[in-house]
């Protein structure tokens, strides 16, 4: 069996969770010996497809045409889809058709979490979908001496203060509204947010909260993963402030980096994480401002440790495993997660 893992849109997409998906995948298949590839030219009896972009879907069709297996990944949601960019909100409704039309194109669905699964059973697919953690590479994510003082000599930042980051796309739906505000609250912090969006792409409220950032609000932009795990190590708190995710590979970063952590209280967290048990969680600017302080001063205890257990049950190896053998069924016919 040749599995093809589509990527010729991933310089698109390399930048986004989605990206990250995909490296995971290849990664994770590769961590457990199985055959690959990624040039759609060659042969191949599988194809897996995490895109929603025109070329995949057309491609998708070709595959189908063929009489390829497919397994499209839904990773997108209208719901996080909404207050992305521009016009996105006006757009959702569209987007969910075509993504309907994309997934349609699958012999099977997948998806990171059950809360996605969920959503994506009210969509009318009329397909299996199993839901397959995109997984962790427990051997990279992990701290080296020298990771702090290294993390703030790179960004220029103060040695006196605690630091706080963020990862994402700098759009309103990953809460880099409240990330400004919060920094303006809290002055006597460092606060740095990972990720870039295209300025044309973004609201304008949010374009100008970004613009009159004060000076401990500092945007480093996209950076790459040995960078992004030297600020998870450095750092003294991650802050994720999304309101609607899939799953939330950042997330999963962190949680291998034994992060201290704060999380906005949404639904896709209530099941795995409990809030002062394995992390914390805050629901409001005041919640956030009052857990941060505690957190960055030690009035509340480090559950770093507590949070590294979530990321050892979403190793890259059993996604790998779960891959493989989801492969095997469907060109076995056995089309059942």
């Amino acid at each position: 069996m040749k599995v093809l893992i589509y990527s010729k849109d991933y310089d698109k997409v390399k930048e986004s969770g989605v990206g990250k998906a995909i490296d995971h995948q290849k990664k994770a298949l590769a961590k457990v010996g199985f055959d690959f590839t990624t040039y759609e030219r060659e042969d191949f009896d599988l194809v897996h497809i995490n895109t929603v972009l025109p070329g995949a879907v057309f491609f998708a069709k070709k595959a189908k045409k063929r009489g390829k297996k497919i397994v499209y990944h839904g990773h997108s949601t209208m719901e996080d889809f909404r207050n992305s960019f521009i016009l996105s909100n006006q757009l959702a409704p569209l987007f969910k058709k075509w993504l309907v039309h994309a997934y349609k194109l699958g012999d099977l669905v997948l998806t990171p979490s059950e809360y996605s699964k969920k959503i994506l059973e009210t969509y009318d697919i009329n397909r299996e979908i199993c839901v397959v953690s995109n997984g962790i590479d427990l051997d990279f994510w992990k701290g080296k001496d020298g990771d702090r003082d290294k993390f703030y000599e790179t960004y220029g930042l103060d040695k006196s203060k605690k630091s706080i980051i963020s990862v994402g796309l700098p759009i309103k739906r990953k809460g880099i509204d409240d990330f400004i505000r919060l920094g303006q609250r809290l002055p006597q912090y460092e606060f740095l947010w990972f990720g870039k969006l295209d300025k044309a792409l973004m609201s304008p409220n949010i374009k100008k909260l970004i613009d009159g950032a004060p000076s401990n609000v500092k945007f480093p932009g996209y950076v790459t993963s040995e960078e992004l795990r030297l600020a998870y190590s450095g750092s003294d708190l991650y802050l994720f402030l999304t309101h609607e995710e899939t799953e939330g590979i950042v997330l999963l970063e962190a949680l291998a980096m034994r992060a201290d952590i704060l999380i906005r209280d949404i639904e896709i967290f209530e099941k795995d994480y409990e809030d002062g048990v394995n992390i914390y969680k805050g629901s409001s600017l005041e919640d956030f401002e009052e857990k941060i302080v505690g957190i960055c001063e030690g009035r509340l205890k480090s559950l770093k440790d507590h949070a590294y257990r979530k990321a050892c049950d979403k190793s890259i190896e059993k996604t790998g495993r779960k891959l493989v053998e989801i492969y095997e069924r469907l060109m076995n016919n056995e089309i059942s997660c």
